[in-house]
């Protein structure tokens, strides 16, 4: 019986330094996506053509939102003077008001989110293109991402190809 387990070791260690040397060494490097966009001149120009799309709404709905705030005002002021017929009106036209803002409000944020993806699109796909670039350039065998949410707990700086991306982009 010991012969048989230490020929079956013997097996299992050749089977073992056999496969280590017919394997290749993956090249696994990463990349902080976050930093590569928040640097791209690009993100910047989508970011402020966002904010002015989003201020719009927000302007929009400022004023719908000071008129609101007037008629309730006035509602409370008046209400003591008012028939029971005038105090139905007018708060019909209060609640109609804010049933508008909510709806603007909701279609904003609709809104606001599509032109973000229409213009985060091109430049996330710039991104995604020297990445690529860069990978296939220097043979890489896996990119990992160390922004916010990555999964890389350590990573040396020599494998962090940001910078090298960001050369391929023209950014310094």
């Amino acid at each position: 019986m010991k012969k048989f387990v230490t020929l079956l070791a013997g097996c299992l260690l050749t089977g073992a330094v056999a496969f280590a040397q017919t394997t290749t060494t993956l090249k696994i490097v990463y990349i902080n996506s976050a930093a590569l966009l928040s640097s791209m001149p690009e993100k910047i120009n989508a970011d402020s053509s966002l904010s002015k799309f989003a201020r719009s709404f927000q302007d929009q709905i400022d004023i719908m939102m000071k008129e609101y705030q007037t008629k309730g005002q006035q509602y409370q002021a008046n209400e003591k003077t008012m028939s029971e017929a005038m105090k139905e009106v007018k708060m019909k036209e209060i609640q109609d008001l804010q049933n508008r803002i909510e709806s603007t409000q909701q279609s904003a944020q609709e809104k606001v989110q599509q032109k973000k993806q229409d213009v985060y699109a091109p430049v996330l796909d710039k991104a995604d293109k020297a990445i690529k670039a860069v990978a296939k350039e220097k043979g890489y065998d896996y990119i990992l991402d160390i922004s916010a949410n990555g999964t890389v707990v350590f990573g040396k700086e020599e494998y962090d190809i940001t910078p090298i991306v960001k050369a391929k982009l023209g950014i310094k």
